[in-house]
């Protein structure tokens, strides 16, 4: 299975190896055919394990834990966690927590590394806030210096199963999800995670506490 946004580049590159393939061999016809195995590569969307467990969170996206904080935004404080993909990751998008989308707002921006801490607050990127049984969730699709388009899937009101298919970003990218206070986080910096399926904060019923 690929990513439907990624039919678009397969087929480019499929048609342009098949033309230089009846074309003289060489080095075209190398070149085309590692162009059509990178998008094939990077758009790959396989089917996940989603963990059979309750009051859990899963990642939101593949890659590595780069920033673990409490932070506040829009007023409210939440436990963050960012989540950095390279070109290699699934970039494919899952969903946390079950819940309601309640807006979703896209933010224009630059293209700096989305592996710079101040990446979050000055690229592109989807503001996605969600609904759950646990409180207000907001996830962030930031662009990165490749990456110049952040997808979501669903639309204001949409009810998300846990595990779902949230969206993608295209080409090396970064997720900050946003996380009610009442969740313990368990991973660390540095931690690689699968989006659907790492399990990286679990609900703690002492910690739910109204802002």
């Amino acid at each position: 299975m690929f990513a439907k946004e990624g039919y678009p580049f397969i087929l480019v590159a499929l048609v342009a190896f098949l033309i230089i393939f009846f074309l003289p061999k060489g080095l075209l016809t190398f070149l085309s055919l590692v162009i059509l195995a990178l998008f094939l590569w990077f758009f790959r969307d396989p089917e996940r394990d989603i963990p059979p467990f309750d009051e859990i969170a899963v990642s939101a996206a593949d890659g590595k834990v780069i920033d673990i904080a409490e932070t506040e935004f829009e007023g409210r404080t939440y436990n963050k966690i960012s989540v950095f993909m390279n070109v290699f990751n699934v970039h494919v998008n899952r969903m946390p927590v079950a819940g309601t989308i309640t807006g979703i707002r896209h933010k224009p921006g630059s293209f700096i590394p989305a592996d710079r801490p101040d990446a979050g607050e000055r690229n592109e990127q989807n503001v996605i806030y969600v609904d759950t049984e646990y409180g207000p969730m907001i996830v962030k699709q930031i662009a990165g210096l490749v990456a110049r388009r952040t997808v979501c899937y669903w639309n204001k009101g949409d009810k998300v199963s846990f595990g779902d298919r949230l969206g993608i970003i295209k080409f090396s990218s970064r997720v900050d999800l946003f996380l009610p206070k009442s969740f313990d986080i368990i991973v660390k910096n540095g931690d690689i995670v699968k989006a659907g399926e790492t399990v990286i904060a679990k609900y703690n019923e002492k910690l739910d506490t109204d802002d």
